[in-house]
Parts: structure tokens; sequence; C-alpha cells
């Protein structure tokens, strides 16, 4: 048997220690409730045939049966084999954190704690890798498979990406989330649940396709933030720097005027944020640096069961929010703001 290389140890330590740490406390919370945590791909349309009595008549193709003059409809075929799918933002700005942890971390430890809840059950998971070499480009597509194995190779791939082929021009620029979604768009085919695991530090751009995404699957869009991109304490005179672009910038963090921009601005950018997700139809889940895991994973598993409490109250005719309340801070900082002093 091969022996295991370093970052393959590393990722197994680690899923351990999520093992023991997270999933434990959360055992039984999804048993025989699996379905809250991801809708699936649903019914698929197999066939249309003549109306027969005890047919649901919910089921009747009335476009077809005016046309052919006889009632007819909708067979459906249901698909219970469920794929969850991982879009990873590991951008420079990801790997900042002004505590004990930085976004990179709690991105690792979230998508291996749901990826392996998910598989748990029989599921697959796979993953879209961005920026992961630090270029804003797609690095690398795991193909959605099931079982332990699958989550470690996830880890691995985060942990240590795949070696940029010979010959691959250098691409140096700021983060291009639309170009992470239009690469889902095509490659998620089979209808499931897309989580988008991001800080949205990024140029414009990624709404419309984080829209298409949406109205084929069940996304969620995980909010990666730290709380000193959110309020700027009084750090005297400090240096800080994009990461994405290498731009210095020399501030002074004692002046409360420059405070009181930094939380307007970081206050826009929020509000900006949470109109765009709320226009693309999708759920919202904010991570924090400073978050217990296991409390924001129960945090998701609440919101899905929300969401499902809803939908029934739209089918029986109340009105449905587009957008469900979930923990929320005062705001996000600016792009550059993700840079660290």
């Amino acid at each position: 048997m091969a022996t295991a290389t370093p970052v393959a140890r590393r990722a197994d330590a680690l899923l351990r220690r999520l093992e023991w740490t997270v999933l434990k406390r959360l055992d039984g919370l999804l048993q025989g409730d699996h379905r809250t945590l991801m809708r699936g791909s649903g019914l698929d349309l197999a066939d249309l045939r003549e109306y027969q009595h005890h047919d649901d008549v919910r089921h009747i193709d009335w476009n077809v049966t005016a046309r052919l003059q006889t009632p007819h409809v909708r067979v459906f075929t249901e698909d219970r084999e469920m794929a969850a799918w991982f879009l990873l933002d590991l951008s420079p700005s990801v790997d900042f954190g002004s505590g004990q942890q930085r976004k990179s971390q709690v991105l690792l430890d979230f998508t291996a704690v749901l990826a392996r809840l998910i598989g748990r059950h029989g599921n697959r998971v796979g993953a879209v890798l961005y920026g992961s070499r630090g270029q804003p480009v797609v690095d690398a597509v795991l193909p959605a498979r099931g079982g332990r194995t699958q989550v470690l190779r996830l880890m691995q791939m985060v942990l240590q990406p795949p070696a940029k082929p010979a010959g691959t021009p250098q691409k140096n620029g700021v983060t291009q989330l639309a170009d992470l979604l239009r690469a889902a768009v095509h490659t998620v085919r089979q209808r499931g649940t897309v989580f988008v695991v991001s800080d949205f530090i990024s140029e414009p751009g990624w709404e419309k396709p984080l829209g298409e995404l949406a109205r084929r699957h069940d996304v969620v869009a995980v909010r990666l933030v730290d709380p000193l991109e959110l309020d700027l304490p009084d750090l005297g005179l400090i240096p800080i720097r994009d990461v994405e672009t290498g731009q210095q910038l020399l501030v002074d963090t004692h002046d409360p005027g420059f405070r009181q921009r930094f939380a307007r601005i970081a206050a826009q950018r929020e509000a900006q944020l949470l109109e765009s997700l709320g226009r693309a139809g999708v759920d919202t889940l904010e991570l924090s640096t400073d978050d217990d895991l296991a409390e924001a994973v129960m945090r998701f598993i609440e919101l899905r069961k929300r969401r499902q409490r809803l939908g029934r109250e739209g089918l029986a005719g109340r009105p449905v929010p587009t957008q469900l309340p979930t923990r929320t801070r005062q705001g996000l900082g600016p792009r550059s703001q993700g840079a660290s002093p």
C-alpha cells in the first residue's frame, strides 16, 4: 500500500478532529431529516399520457389537453439521488484572519463537515475550485462522488491545489467571482444543492450568473467574514495591503473620522450585497472567523427547515418572503479591507 503523503495525513487528521468535535455534536440532528439539508434533483418529466381515473388532476398538462382535445397528464420519475456541489473561492482575500482562524480555515472546516454530513446519507459531493494557486482562474473540478474518501480528496485539493500545467500563462488581477459561477453553470448539470463559499470580495458582475445558477439549483451563499472587516478598531498608524493587487496604504485608525467613513462604506457594501443576494433568490449563511462551527451548521439547518415551512405556506396560498432571516452583522468592508495589515 502506498505511503500517505503529508497533505493526505493532514487532511485525514483534520477530518477526524472535525468528526469528533463537530459531527459528534450534530449526531441525531439529521436522523430521518436529511432532505432538510438539501433538496436534491426532485422530479423529472418522463412522459405524457391520457388522463385516467384516480390520476392527480394537478398533473394535467392543459396545453397538450387543449391541442388534442383529450385530457393528458404529465408522468414523472423521482430521482432520489442527491448531489451537492461546493464552489470554493480560494482567492487571496480569503486567506485573511485577524484572530486565531483565517477565513480559508473556516471555508475548509465548513466544507468538510457539510460534505461529510451529506455523504453519510449516500449522496454525492463535488467541487469547483477558484483562485487556489493565487491566480483569478478556475483551478480544478472534482466530479461528484460519494463516501469519506471523496471528502478527503476534496480537502487535499484545498490544502494543496493541483499543479499548474506546464506552459500555462500567468494571470494576475483581482477576484472575478463571475468566472467561478459561470464555470459552475456549465459544470453542474444535474439539479441539486450548490454551496457558494466565498467572502464575496470581488469585482462586480457575479450577480447575473448567480441568478442563472439559482434558477436551476438550490443555491446557498456562504459568506466568509472576519470581525476586522466589519469594525475597524483604534490600532494607531498601520499599513494596509491589498493582497490581490499588492497596493499598500498607510492609514491612521486613531482618527475617529476615518473609522466612521470605514463603517459607512462597510454598511453600504453590506446593504448592496444583501440586495444582490436577495435578487438572485438564494439563501444566505454567514460564517465568521470567530464562529462556533457546530452552531453555524445548526443555524444553517434551521434555515433549511424554515425554508420548507415557508414553502408549504406558499402552497397553501400564503405569501412566502423572498429573504430568510439569518445571523447578520453591521457590514462587510470594501474589497481592499479584505487585505491583511
